[in-house]
């Protein structure tokens, strides 16, 4: 009782805890700041302020504000004043700048926090998250490196919107300045509307403001639903697969417990006549067997609420960090879960046992103290007579009969076991798809034989000084791949890199996008497509799924790309799951780029070889051929690692087994109070020539056809449950996960899981059928 309740104890707390502590920052910030349901930016260059400000009449919308002029999607760099010499002068990612009249209002909608330092007061000032600079830098200053005039302005302080509508916040003097530079100004509005509880009512919304505008003058919209799974994500993806084993769990507490009490019950029954002649009155009784399941159970509880609060503090690490300092500091499970869940599990089990107990209370005391404890005449003997008739072993013919002399019992028996494999259905299911998940999610562009990258990169950190930096090397694409075709054993190759460009109306919050130019045939990667199909023609790209969810992209949708403060349109002809470079990313060919005036980045060549070429000797050849052009081989060192889905695999396995444990015990109790009661007839087959190999023979019988049965239906019930899961958990990281991860059963997994229901009860059965089995044969028979 206590391993069953420390189980479900510790899944329900960490799931109720996890979805509590990891919304509740989100909520409590939006709610306080007035937060916008969607920001909308309008073409500047198609819509004016008074047209953009008459959107908020439109259907559904209950509060709005704006317009604001915004520059969307700036490259900037680190100043080369900041004192950490080792950042001056880095890739600082995109900046999406706005101004508003009081940046630091206490008012109105979409209130801006101030977490460090002060608002911008002079043109040459700018306020950032904290996420989106070097903090060591703070004070230093950020420059517009996409711009013409590459204007820079001094972070004066540290300041953000609970929805990422802006990561930029200057006076209005300080935008002037950038579109006095060439950056290209536009109109924000925000947006709450009546309905907006998910993303369809928020796409909905967005046609709603899009039919109040000029046509084609809306370039993109961010739901405030993205930035809570920007916040969330991670952590909730921990709840799906918690709360159902936080309600196998219980299930399985209230079973085990019910089998332990009224075994105690039916084994005690003369115990209990004695206790009553002692003057013992009925709820003295009916308490006393009440706490045989309470204290125990009450270990559990206590445990298991430590243990959910222990589990939560690597979980929740960093999941509020994205709302600052207030948001991390309610990084904890909160009390009233932690009183809760115990509180209410503990009343579950009181009146689990209860019901028994005030049974055994009840009874009288002369039948307490005359009952015997054999089955009665007749139970199941029909049953016997035809498997005795079977040519099987008399131990197996009155083994597989047992059930049915006591059908109520053998029911329990099939019900711990049924929890127990749908419990390891559910588990496999899960393991899997979490492996296929890794695999799928680490392989992408890590996929090669060889890697050949800039000589110049060869023990320098990835992406050191961003793609625009002028220090970043970058190889000679067409000289490489010639020079590749040229060797011996090469398979296959294709060259990627970051264009430095990033994607108009991508969510300015968060990890900004990336646009990916590539060259060559990467087909033997094995990338998945979720829908559509691979670019094929010049201005045709992919974009990735985690992308196309936030921003609401589809297949045949246009998106702008820029580069250098020069745009390119991109035709969507596919969504891919994962490159496993970066949530947001888009892929296109480098002659798009090319043809469009644009600079294609090619950083590395994926290499793949012929089969039985060794490795060191091809790269000792391509050596010769890839110097002059000052390019290096390196070996792949294989996928990476994801340490969330890691941590959820062993959360997930320890789970398992000690539900596998609690069902077998549950079998344990059963087939011991089975056994106990049987005693006197397993003196007469023993003394009838019965064996103790025999004994132990009927003994396992007696559970194996229930285990069967309890296996053949609760495989499909832990398939039904992990599909019930997997997709939920995938949402709660804002993907849709490809038929390679969800589809996780195959043969070879689903016959062996037949199977475990009869293992589990052979687990339970074989200690006491052991103990049956050393029994002695006089002892049995004095027995009573």
């Amino acid at each position: 009782m206590a391993l069953t309740t420390f189980a479900a104890v510790t899944s329900s707390v960490l799931s109720l805890g996890l979805l509590t502590v990891v919304q509740a920052p989100f909520e409590h910030a939006f709610r306080a700041r007035n937060g916008a349901h969607l920001a909308v930016q309008f073409d500047g260059s198609k819509v004016t302020a008074a047209q953009a400000a008459a959107t908020a009449h439109a259907a559904g919308v209950t509060e709005a504000a704006g317009p604001y002029p915004v520059a969307a999607a700036l490259d900037t760099t680190i100043g080369t004043d900041c004192s950490e010499k080792d950042r001056a002068g880095h890739d600082n990612g995109p900046v999406t700048v706005t101004t508003r009249p009081d940046l630091g209002s206490t008012s109105g909608m979409d209130q801006l926090a101030l977490t460090r330092g002060r608002w911008p007061t002079s043109p040459d000032e700018i306020a950032v998250p904290w996420q989106h600079y070097a903090t060591d830098c703070f004070g230093d200053s950020v420059v517009f490196s996409s711009l013409p005039g590459k204007p820079s302005f001094k972070v004066v302080g540290f300041a953000g919107s609970v929805t990422d509508s802006a990561t930029g916040f200057v006076t209005a003097d300080g935008f002037a300045r950038l579109t006095a530079a060439g950056a290209t100004s536009d109109e924000q509005m925000l947006y709450r509307f009546a309905e907006a509880g998910s993303a369809a009512d928020i796409a909905t919304d967005k046609q709603a403001v899009a039919a109040a505008a000029p046509a084609g003058s809306v370039e993109a919209g961010q739901s405030y639903l993205t930035a809570e799974q920007q916040a969330t994500g991670n952590a909730k993806a921990y709840v799906p697969f918690l709360i159902a084993f936080g309600i196998l769990g219980l299930f399985m507490s209230v079973l085990i417990i019910s089998i332990v009490v009224s075994g105690a019950v039916a084994s005690g029954i003369r115990r209990i006549g004695i206790l009553k002649s002692l003057g013992f009155t009925p709820s003295q009784v009916a308490r006393a067997y009440t706490a045989q399941a309470v204290i125990p159970a009450t270990f559990g509880l206590v445990l298991g609420t430590v243990f959910g609060n222990l589990l939560a503090v690597p979980i929740l690490d960093g999941a509020t960090k994205q709302l600052g300092a207030a948001g991390a500091a309610g990084a904890t499970i909160p009390l009233w879960v932690s009183a809760a869940v115990p509180l209410g599990t503990l009343l579950i089990v009181g009146v689990t046992a209860l019901i028994p107990a005030l049974r055994a209370g009840r009874m009288p005391t002369v039948r307490a103290l005359v009952v015997g404890r054999a089955p009665k005449a007749g139970g199941g003997r029909a049953a016997q007579r035809l498997a005795s008739r079977l040519p099987l072993p008399r131990a197996v013919s009155l083994g597989l009969a047992q059930p049915f002399a006591r059908p109520a019992r053998a029911v329990l028996v099939g019900a711990a076991v049924l929890f127990g494999v749908v419990s390891v259905t559910f588990a496999v299911g899960l393991e899997t798809g979490f492996n296929k998940y890794l695999d799928a999610s680490t392989s992408g562009f890590n996929v090669a034989s060889e890697f050949v990258e800039p000589t110049a990169d060869v023990g320098v950190p990835w992406g050191r000084y961003g793609p625009d930096d002028p220090r970043t090397p970058h190889l000679d694409a067409a000289g490489v791949a010639a020079a590749l075709a040229g060797i011996p054993g090469t398979k296959a190759a294709f060259g990627w890199g970051d264009s430095g460009a990033t994607m108009v109306g991508a969510p300015p919050g968060g990890e900004p996008p990336k646009v990916f130019t590539v060259t060559g045939d990467f087909s033997w990667t094995h990338l998945e497509l979720l829908s559509g199909r691979w670019y094929s023609a010049p201005g045709e790209a992919v974009v990735g799924d985690k992308l196309a969810s936030a921003v609401g992209i589809h297949v045949g949708d246009d998106v702008a790309v820029v580069q250098q403060n020069r745009q390119l349109s991109l035709k969507v002809v596919g969504i891919n799951f994962d490159t496993n470079q970066g949530d947001y990313t888009v892929m296109t060919d480098a002659a798009t780029f090319t043809a469009a005036g644009l600079t294609p980045h090619i950083d590395l060549f994926n290499v793949e070889l012929a089969d039985n070429v060794n490795g060191s000797d091809w790269s000792t050849s391509a050596a010769a051929a890839l110097t002059p052009l000052n390019a290096s081989v390196r070996p792949s060192s294989g996928g990476g690692k994801n340490i969330i889905v890691i941590t959820m695999g062993a959360l997930v396995a320890t789970l398992t087994l000690m539900m596998i444990a609690v069902a077998a015990l549950g079998v344990l109790s059963t087939v011991v109070q089975d056994t106990r009661e049987r005693v006197h007839d397993l003196g007469i087959l023993k003394a009838l020539g019965m064996t103790p190999k025999q004994t132990v023979a009927m003994v396992l019988t007696s559970v194996s056809l229930t285990g069967l049965i309890a296996g053949l239906i609760g495989v499909p019930l832990g398939v039904a449950v992990e599909k019930a899961t997997l997709t939920p958990m995938g949402n709660a990281i804002g993907r849709h996960l490809p038929p390679s991860v969800s589809h996780t059963y195959t043969a070879g997994l689903l016959v062996p899981l037949l199977a475990g229901g009869i293992v589990i009860a052979l687990l339970g059965a074989l200690l006491p059928a052991g103990r049956a089995a050393r029994s002695r044969t006089a002892t049995a028979l004095r027995t009573e």
